[in-house]
């Protein structure tokens, strides 16, 4: 299952996605976290990366050869841009699998396994925008193949930028992360309207919630959308700082109720119901809309024709 998390910046969405990969690791499931952030403090938020991998921004090229595959309908690594969806012919991932992309790109942090998109460097200064490195991310999770019980977990960009390319179409659940603030709210406002034109569900998590007025000011704004709330943690200020124990086990050292809001959490991504045919139709949607606003120009040809009419998504195109 793919989960987002979004939101105003600062609002905590980096240490919320860090909180839940762990709390998914420390179960056994099988996770993978993706700082997709402008600023890529994702490794550090999960306790300091342990191993380090090269950064998927960094190697377009490389990847689109490899997802690309014998798809008959991309004629070279160029001719593909970040919304090629799959057909019948390119290279389909497992999570985590023995493969190529999985082997170099993925390290650890804090135990979990991690990929990372890369920073926003001096070279791409007045050239190139962040969301050209979240094109891996999106080619990945258009590859990718998970069943129910395995999770990805991305970290994405702050605000409504998330909204500047097609990835937030891609997942099951996208939390955002709210300040009981008039600026933390207005956020959920913009993603609310864009993500209801797709039929995108979203689930407000409450953060740094002091008290009941707190609260009470979440459920006015947010109503229904509001899913569960984390409290001011101690234990999250001490981990900021580099003062909290890590390991497999730190978590067990949360507040119960911000552990207890983890567990909601992750109730509610398992009760969710992969909609494959969803997922496809919006990156078909999206790889259109590209093409023709400006992939067919920049490449030279006519991105229509890679969408496969044939392919049928999820597990069944798994050779």
């Amino acid at each position: 299952m793919r989960v987002a998390f979004v939101g105003k910046g600062g609002s905590g969405k980096t240490t919320l996605s860090a909180l839940f990969s762990r709390h998914l690791a420390r179960s056994g499931a099988p996770v993978l976290a993706i700082d997709g952030d402008i600023n890529q403090h994702l490794a550090e938020a999960l306790g300091g990366a342990e191993e380090s991998a090269p950064r998927l921004g960094a190697h377009m090229p490389e990847i689109k050869t490899f997802l690309r595959g014998d798809n008959p309908r991309i004629p070279s690594p160029e001719a593909m841009v970040k919304t090629t969806p799959p057909g019948r012919g390119s290279r389909l991932l497992r999570p985590l699998g023995d493969d190529e992309l999985h082997t170099r790109h993925v390290g650890r942090a804090g135990g979990v396994p991690l990929m990372v998109t890369g920073e926003f460097d001096e070279s791409d200064l007045g050239v190139a925008c962040y969301h050209s490195k979240l094109g891996a991310v999106e080619l990945y999770l258009g590859h990718l193949l998970d069943d129910p019980g395995e999770y990805v977990v991305v970290d994405m960009t702050a605000g409504a930028d998330a909204f500047a390319s097609g990835l937030f179409t891609r997942f099951d659940m996208t939390f955002l992360v709210a300040e009981p603030t008039r600026k933390g709210v207005s956020v959920y406002r913009q993603y609310r309207d864009h993500a209801e034109q797709f039929g995108i569900r979203i689930a407000v998590v409450g953060n740094k919630v002091t008290g009941e007025d707190d609260l009470l000011f979440l459920k006015e704004q947010v109503g229904d959308d509001l899913l569960t709330h984390l409290v001011h943690s101690p234990w999250i200020r001490a981990a900021e700082q580099g003062r909290a124990a890590s390991g497999p086990d730190a978590l067990a050292s949360l507040e119960p109720h911000n552990r207890h809001a983890l567990t909601v959490l992750r109730e509610a991504v398992d009760a969710e119901v992969r909609d494959w045919n969803r997922l496809h139709r919006h990156a078909v949607e999206f790889h259109l809309r590209n093409a023709s606003a400006w992939a067919d120009a920049r490449t030279g040809g006519d991105l229509a024709a890679q969408v496969d009419p044939d392919y049928v998504p999820g597990p069944t195109a798994l050779p």
